[in-house]
């Protein structure tokens, strides 16, 4: 049986592999939910103006 060091590295790889690709999953989902956040606060930003600029018009 082969007992050397690269024996034991092929084993732990595919667990690595594993968690490296589920580092870039979770990072992905993170920066997409950020970015989403980000445009949801731009937008209700530019809602909120415009709201505001509607009742002014219509106040007067």
């Amino acid at each position: 049986m082969d007992s050397g060091f690269w024996f034991e590295a092929g084993a732990v790889l595919p667990s690595l592999g594993v968690g490296l690709l589920f580092w870039f999953v979770m990072r992905a989902v993170m920066r997409a939910d950020r970015h989403e956040r980000d445009v949801e606060r731009e937008a209700e930003q530019e809602y909120r103006e415009l709201h505001d600029n509607d009742e002014q018009n219509h106040s007067a």
